[in-house]
């Protein structure tokens, strides 16, 4: 019988080891060409930190939340602010007491119908004086230079200048609004605050912390989370000609929450972010019976190139279940990892399960071994 078991087990081996012709799936790597560029390194131990949670390091970690203040750079840029007419402008110019040089508008023309077109050169054209330049003047500097020509022809001419439309001037808003598009430029200040009003206010799938200010080809950062939600006006900007907002999707603000836990999958991060504790509780919580109680780690890709390290990995231990206070304060950031790993017996269970269905064979073999002795008796 002894004779007939080691011979099953070997004749069983060569299938086991040969996975082409198991079932399912497989990739060799050992009878391909692996590259490795020099200096290249596969023991990721030395390329990471592991930072162990404790109160003192949590709060380190904790970003100050922004706080309402006011703005006083961005009051004197909008008490200063002049509109300045440019090419595509429509003027309106009135003469008083002289009609003949003013055209009417009516019940069937507009005042922006009516008016005085900018030229592409910048320049209008009036009678008496000819051509007026007018592009890059505000309306006052505009109605000095026209009274100041009009003299020589009108006794103390009353001139009043206003713009019709305004058309030559833009911003723009982008991304996660309601209506994206283009915003004219008007003698009103308009601030990023208005620009995003204009444009309906933000999506559900907006990312408001990292809304950025395009101008003159530089980006600025702008945190819509602090200006609308906490009141930070130095968040704000007064918006110029050419100026692009773009309101990002929160695509990017997944967190992935793997291993002993109630349900793994990817958690998109709330508006107000989100917390360690608020994650493992969205999926679930942590598998009481498998999961190890001080095998909870956070996994945050490094940022930038500045650093030799790939990953910081930041471990909570819940062995006292009052260190879900700590999980509660650390905030969590787009593309981290959290993973819970098993217990030792959880790991040997899972063995003995895949190993358990190859050992019930044997055991089969050996039985049908021993009836066909019996057989041979």
């Amino acid at each position: 019988m002894n004779h007939f078991k080691k011979l099953s087990v070997t004749a069983l081996l060569p299938l086991l080891l040969a996975g082409c012709t198991l079932p399912g799936g497989h990739i060799s790597t050992s009878d391909k060409n692996v590259v490795q560029a020099e200096g290249e390194t596969t023991d990721l131990s030395s390329l990471v930190d592991v930072f162990p949670l404790t109160p003192e390091r949590v709060a380190s970690f904790k970003t100050p939340e922004p706080t309402a203040q006011a703005n006083p750079s961005l009051d004197v840029d909008i008490a200063r602010y002049q509109y300045r007419v440019g090419p595509g402008d429509i003027l309106n110019v009135t003469i008083w007491d002289h009609p003949e040089l003013t055209i009417p508008a009516g019940s069937y023309r507009s005042s922006a119908e009516a008016g005085n077109w900018v030229n592409a050169d910048g320049t209008i054209f009036y009678p008496y004086i000819g051509l007026v330049e007018v592009e890059g003047k505000t309306v006052r500097e505009i109605r000095i230079e026209m009274t100041t020509r009009l003299e020589k022809y009108i006794e103390s001419p009353q001139v009043d200048v206003n713009v019709a439309a305004f058309r030559s001037k833009k911003v723009y808003v982008t991304g996660e609004v309601a209506a994206p598009g283009q915003r004219p430029v008007t003698n009103i200040p308009m601030t990023v605050l208005d620009a995003v009003n204009q444009a309906g206010g933000l999506k559900a799938d907006a990312d408001w912390r990292n809304v950025t200010l395009t101008r003159n080809g530089e980006e600025e950062r702008i945190s819509l989370y602090a200006l609308m939600q906490k009141g930070d006006l130095k968040q704000n900007r007064l918006m110029q000609p050419g100026d692009i907002i773009h309101v990002p999707r929160n695509d990017a603000q997944k967190i992935f929450v793997m291993g002993e836990v109630g349900e793994p999958q990817t958690l998109k991060m709330e508006r107000n972010g989100m917390s360690l504790t608020e994650a493992l509780s969205s999926v679930g919580g942590i598998n009481e019976v498998a999961a190890a109680a001080t095998g909870i780690f956070v996994i945050r890709p490094t940022q930038g190139n500045d650093s030799d390290k790939i990953a910081s990995i930041y471990q909570l231990n819940m062995q006292d279940a009052t260190a879900l206070f700590l999980g509660t304060e650390f905030e969590l950031e787009p593309y981290d990892v959290v993973y819970v790993t098993a217990t030792p017996l959880a790991r040997w269970n899972r063995l003995m399960t895949q190993l358990l269905p190859t050992l019930t064979g044997l055991k089969n073999i050996g039985d049908a071994g021993n009836s066909y002795r019996g057989w041979g008796d």
